[in-house]
């Protein structure tokens, strides 16, 4: 199993930027990727972006230009740069680690971090 924890989740003015910060740890080892879901009140949860194991990214068409995913593997941490916030951004982000398994494709999550973009 792996344990995640986000962290950089705030309030930001429409327009501004935040930095997200997931730290994974346990079996780390049968990671092949992770990225970033968000979830607002009422909706589903949707990917925002992943990232693989080699660095090869992708994201949703609605945070293409303006959020980066990138990893530090030696830190076992992926971050989420998001500029150029938008009131629709507002939601709780969450981490996820994507794992092989004999069962096959094992997601373990974090407790999710609030983003609140709002004047």
């Amino acid at each position: 199993q792996v344990h995640i924890v986000e962290s950089g989740g705030d309030l930001v003015q429409p327009g501004g930027s935040l930095r997200l910060a997931c730290a994974a740890s346990g079996s780390i080892r049968t990671i092949y990727a992770m990225g970033w879901y968000r979830q607002a009140p009422g909706k589903q949860r949707d990917m925002v972006a992943t990232i693989t194991n080699s660095g090869t990214p992708d994201y949703a068409d609605f945070v293409k230009g303006r959020f980066t995913i990138s990893r530090d593997n030696a830190k076992n941490t992926v971050y989420l740069q998001m500029n150029n916030l938008k009131p629709e951004d507002t939601a709780v982000y969450y981490c996820t680690s994507f794992r092989a398994t004999i069962s096959g494709r094992q997601n373990d999550w974090g407790q999710g971090t609030q983003v609140t973009v709002s004047s």
